[in-house]
C-alpha cells in the first residue's frame, strides 16, 4: 500500500496541474512588463514635476530679490525731479548773493539739503551717471541734439543737459547730452 499509494496519490496531484504552464507565464510577464513600463513613466514625471517645481521657486526668489531691490523705482523717479529742481536753485544763486550775509544761511541750507539728498540716494543705491567727456552709451544716454566740435570726436559728449541717474544696476533716468559731430 506504500508504494502504489503514493504512487496514486502522484499521479492525482499531477493531473491536477494545469496542462500549459506558458500563456500564464506570458501573462504574467505581460502585466509586469506593463507595470514596470507604468512605474517607469510614473517616475519620469515625477522627475519632471519637481524640476519644474524648482524652476518656479528659483524664479519666485529672483522675483522677490527684484521686487525688494527695486521697490523703490518709482518713487526715485519723482524724487529727481526734486534734485533737479534744487539744483537749478542753487545754480541760479549769483556769487555776489552768495557773499551777502543775509543769503549766507540759506545758501548754506540749500547746499546741506542738497547733499543729504545725494547721501540717502547713495544709501538707496541710486547713483548719478557721469557723462561728460565719455562717448555716448545709448544703454545710459539720451542724445538730444548734435554739436559740431574739432575739440572733441564725434559721439563725444559735450553738454549734459540734464542728469541721468541709475538704480543698482538698472536705469532710472537717462541723461540728456548734446554730443559732438565732426565740423562741416
Amino acid at each position: 500500500m506504500s508504494e502504489d499509494n503514493l504512487n496514486v496519490e502522484n499521479t492525482e496531484v499531477v493531473d491536477q496541474l494545469p496542462e500549459e504552464d506558458a500563456p500564464v507565464a506570458d501573462d504574467q510577464g505581460e502585466r509586469i512588463a506593463a507595470l514596470e513600463a507604468e512605474l517607469a513613466t510614473a517616475k519620469q514625471d515625477i522627475l519632471y514635476a519637481h524640476a519644474d517645481t524648482q524652476n518656479v521657486r528659483r524664479r519666485l526668489e529672483k522675483e522677490l530679490i527684484d521686487a525688494r531691490a527695486y521697490a523703490a523705482t518709482a518713487f526715485a523717479r519723482d524724487i529727481l525731479s526734486v534734485a533737479d529742481n534744487l539744483s537749478r536753485a542753487l545754480a541760479a544763486i549769483p556769487a555776489e548773493l552768495r557773499e551777502d550775509e543775509k543769503f549766507k544761511g540759506l545758501v548754506a541750507g540749500l547746499e546741506a539739503t542738497g547733499r543729504e539728498l545725494e547721501a540717502v540716494f547713495g544709501r538707496n543705491g541710486i547713483s548719478k551717471i557721469e557723462s561728460v567727456g565719455q562717448p555716448l552709451d545709448p544703454n545710459k544716454h539720451q542724445a538730444m541734439m548734435e554739436t559740431p566740435s574739432a575739440d572733441a570726436a564725434p559721439g563725444t559728449i559735450l553738454i549734459e543737459m540734464q542728469a541721468g541717474y541709475m538704480i543698482k544696476d538698472r536705469l532710472l533716468r537717462p541723461a540728456l547730452v548734446s554730443v559732438a559731430k565732426a565740423p562741416d
